[in-house]
């Protein structure tokens, strides 16, 4: 328990310690999803690769989202994802009816707007796991009342493995921007 609630004060910290430095001009106002989307980047694939050690090869992507709903939301954010919906074409929906990172704000629709800063580290989270298991995506998040949040995963080998200039604008989007 104590542990869950360091998380929580550390994730907030990390949230508001990057909005005042774009408040002190430290760095853009527009770049603070990103930079912390990136630093979830990182913990994701750092995690996965601790959490993947001694477990069997994943047979496909659903085994994976299987994985990251169960055994790396467990570990992350003490319970599992309520609902994994796909449409087996390489979008996949998760969804958290209680989210952790949003249970500690208003019930209400006061502070819908402020949701997404403190999606991103999970966005981030979610993009390194998939990453260092092989599955370059796009993660996005999307909030309509709160606690509940909705994260779409929009895996790209699709179209990666086609056209060259397709593959080269998409993964263009892809590399972390510092």
């Amino acid at each position: 328990m104590a542990d869950e609630a360091l998380f929580l004060l550390l994730h907030n910290e990390m949230v508001s310690g990057v909005y005042k430095s774009a408040e002190q001009g430290e760095v853009e106002n527009g770049r603070c999803i990103t930079k912390l989307e990136n630093m979830g980047f990182r913990v994701g694939q750092g995690l996965i690769e601790r959490f993947t050690k001694d477990t069997a090869r994943f047979k496909d992507e659903l085994d994976i989202m299987k994985f990251i709903c169960k055994d790396f939301w467990t570990t992350v954010f003490k319970k599992q994802i309520d609902n994994l919906r796909t449409n087996h074409q390489g979008i996949y929906v998760l969804q958290d009816n209680k989210f952790r990172l949003l249970t500690q704000m208003s019930a209400g629709k006061q502070y819908l707007e402020h949701a997404s800063k403190y999606l991103a580290f999970t966005c981030g989270l979610i993009r390194g796991g998939l990453s260092n298991l092989g599955i370059k995506s796009i993660v996005t998040a999307e909030v309509s009342s709160m606690p509940a949040c909705k994260l779409n995963s929009h895996f790209l080998k699709m179209f990666l493995t086609g056209d060259p200039w397709v593959a080269q604008q998409f993964s263009a989007c892809l590399k972390p921007r510092v």
